[in-house]
């Protein structure tokens, strides 16, 4: 079951003396077309929450909030702290973040959302899609996962290390350069079905290649924060993506890096998009199962 194989990892992570803190980033598009419209109509023809790139935009973000407001409080209800919805750049794009925690808990709290934002959109006449890329024409739903160690109350990303202007610790490199090795390996758990892999285009936000930068959005893996709040943030995941694999591939991955020592590869610097350089994510579902 992908939540052992999630528990499995956390296990194995404790034998080291650490814990993981974790936070889901979902993006969903919502839509004043119900369930049973959208069936009835081949799935063509939704009317789309928002019609322009409401990104920030705080008309257009207050135009949804019976459908997003309704969510919030359900999820409140029964125990998923949210902080905070916001427009996102497509249209009827939205994007709502529920507090970081134990990385299981977050799991379950990710599952519990996703079932939160679709019962409510079905009790309302409304719908809601977490496709990793339901339209070519407009931007991909994302699920950047956000991950962080700890020992006991202590951070232990935050060390003496230089890198990048950064001051990290030897386990924050192994767990980075563990998780960016298998990355391309463990793809099908990051981007799990044959839509996942249309999300990933150039200049789309979503990555297109293996590497790390400090506040790069066009890295696959994006480090934010310093000190106790310093963390990894990976890019590769669509909104589609099973959060108890994703977190287990991630975990593996790391436990890996910090076990035989990585360093962390050279940071990145440039527009992802087009260097050439970069080691490439699988371009198919085909593709990533073959190298799974």
């Amino acid at each position: 079951a992908p939540r052992r194989m999630l528990k499995r990892q956390i296990e194995r992570l404790a034998e080291l003396g650490l814990q993981a803190n974790a936070a889901s980033e979902l993006e969903y598009y919502l839509y004043r077309t119900s369930y049973r419209d959208a069936s009835d109509q081949g799935y063509r023809d939704l009317v789309p929450a928002g019609w322009y790139i409401e990104d920030y935009h705080l008309l257009q973000g207050a135009r949804t909030e019976d459908l997003n407001g309704a969510f919030r409080r359900n999820l409140r209800d029964f125990g998923v702290p949210v902080e905070s919805t916001k427009g996102e750049f497509g249209h009827g794009q939205h994007e709502l973040n529920i507090r970081y925690c134990d990385v299981l808990e977050m799991a379950d709290r990710h599952v519990l959302m996703k079932q939160c934002i679709k019962e409510v959109s079905d009790q309302m006449g409304a719908s809601a899609t977490f496709m990793a890329k339901h339209d070519e024409a407009q931007a991909g739903s994302s699920s950047h996962l956000h991950l962080s160690l700890w020992a006991g109350d202590e951070p232990a990303f935050p060390g003496e290390n230089h890198l990048a202007g950064l001051r990290v610790s030897g386990a924050f490199e192994g767990f980075l350069a563990g998780w960016m090795e298998w990355a391309s390996d463990l793809m099908p758990c990051f981007a799990p079905t044959v839509n996942s892999y249309k999300r990933f285009q150039a200049g789309s936000w979503a990555p297109t290649g293996i590497a790390w930068s400090p506040d790069n959005r066009t890295a696959g893996f994006r480090v934010v924060g310093s000190g106790a709040s310093l963390r990894i943030e990976c890019r590769l995941p669509g909104a589609d993506v099973n959060p108890y694999l994703a977190y287990a591939a991630a975990l593996a991955a790391g436990i890996d890096g910090i076990v035989r020592g990585l360093p962390a590869p050279p940071p990145f610097l440039g527009d992802g998009y087009i260097d050439a350089s970069l080691p490439t994510i699988p371009a198919s579902l085909d593709e990533a199962a073959a190298g799974f």
